[in-house]
């Protein structure tokens, strides 16, 4: 890992996202009574793609305050034409990705950020399922975490679209079901191709998903 330095935010910019972050964690736990699975799995080092399934609009809200320490987001910049979204994304460090243009700068700002050992959220499906269910993953990941070398977690969740399905233009209350998987060291995609890397990286989705949603139909009142 690169031994550029982290960025040094003012203490106030520090000390207003902690307080957005809580404020947001326990928001959403009475709302949704949020459940997270294989904690203990998450690594303790810097630099890392923090890759999950997508269901709806309230996923970077629900990675950002299930993950043990400060994430980046890398999203598409359309997500910045939800006002709500888009105010929380952006005073939390969102790299936007305009896929009208070449989306360079956006994939350049991430490599900059994981060098510097700070992690990154992204969503490889690439945009939000239509039915709840997992969508193939697009292997532009596999770019930046080659060049990184970075640690990949899989994380897989439930009930995020049954509060918030496309179609809605608010979410409801409900119960959502997070699972952290084992992470993928780059030793153990360093030789495989970028399809390779891909399935890989699909079947610990899969499985974290299949496992939250297990959990989240358990939760739902018979």
């Amino acid at each position: 890992m690169s031994a550029e330095r982290k960025r040094r935010r003012p203490p106030l910019v520090s000390l207003s996202q902690s307080a957005t972050r809580w404020f947001f964690r326990v928001l959403l736990t009475l709302v949704y009574r949020i459940r997270v699975y294989g904690l203990e799995d998450f690594p303790k080092e810097d630099g890392l793609l923090i890759c999950c399934n997508h269901q709806s609009y309230l996923d970077p809200l629900i990675i950002g305050v299930v993950c043990p320490r400060p994430v980046n987001y890398l999203g598409r910049k359309t997500l910045l034409n939800f006002p709500p979204l888009a105010w929380f994304l952006q005073w939390n460090d969102m790299i936007a990705i305009d896929r009208e243009a070449t989306g360079i700068g956006g994939m350049k700002e991430t490599l900059r950020r994981i060098k510097r050992g700070e992690s990154v959220v992204i969503f490889p499906e690439g945009t939000r399922t239509h039915n709840g269910e997992l969508l193939p993953l697009m292997p532009g990941f596999c770019a930046v975490a080659k060049r990184t070398k970075s640690t990949l977690v899989p994380v897989g969740f439930d009930g995020s679209f049954q509060a918030f399905p496309r179609e809605k233009k608010l979410p409801k209350p409900g119960r959502i079901h997070v699972v952290i998987g084992k992470p993928i060291l780059f030793e153990e995609y360093m030789s495989l191709t970028d399809q390779e890397t891909t399935d890989l990286l699909a079947t610990r989705i899969r499985s974290n998903f299949e496992n939250a949603r297990r959990h989240w139909k358990r939760s739902q009142p018979q």
